[in-house]
């Protein structure tokens, strides 16, 4: 049993590193070429103290989405691991399920971040356009827009949750017969 919990912290260390750095890379990607209404790299390199609030505050919502589905794939590694005749699943197709629900996972925070964002931006469009107002340095813009996202983030992440967790695996426990 204390081995079993040795290799399950393991895993779920590496993998926390593993992703920790696949997350920043990609959602800072993802969000920059998704900006439609300008170049966001170019008004960081320029110093714009509102965007890159606005960038920092999107990577760590996107990684506390993803922390939560990751609670689903150490799941599945440690039934794997401490019923290994209970699991059909091999190694290699619990790697592609743990890909399949991580990536999942990754793309719900980008939809909730992009919904987000442009839900907000829709509702104050009357009297406030905050992609223009971000382009120009508005930190205030930029902190608003950030607490929007992390808002957004803290409420999703639980959903995140609760999907990635109903589409674990589950051994089978076997039949009971209560009565005949």
């Amino acid at each position: 049993m204390f081995n079993t919990r040795v290799i399950v912290s393991i895993f779920e260390f590496l993998l926390s590193v593993v992703m920790s750095g696949l997350i920043i890379y990609l959602t800072y990607r993802v969000f920059i070429k998704a900006n439609p209404d300008f170049n966001m790299e170019e008004e960081i390199k320029k110093g714009n103290v509102a965007v890159g609030t606005l960038v920092g505050a999107i990577l760590f919502a996107a990684s506390m989405i993803l922390q939560k589905g990751l609670s689903a794939v150490v799941g599945m590694f440690r039934m794997h691991v401490s019923a290994p005749g209970e699991m059909t699943l091999g190694l290699g197709k619990l790697a592609l399920l743990s890909v399949a629900h991580l990536g999942l996972d990754l793309a719900l925070a980008v939809i909730t971040i992009s919904v987000t964002l442009r839900l907000f931006g829709r509702l104050v469009r009357s009297h406030m356009r905050p992609g223009v107002e971000l382009q120009k340095g508005n930190l205030a813009v930029g902190i608003v827009l950030s607490a929007v996202v992390l808002v957004a983030a803290l409420y999703v992440g639980e959903g995140v949750s609760a999907i990635s967790k109903a589409l674990v695996p589950q051994p089978s426990i076997g039949r009971i017969e209560i009565m005949r």
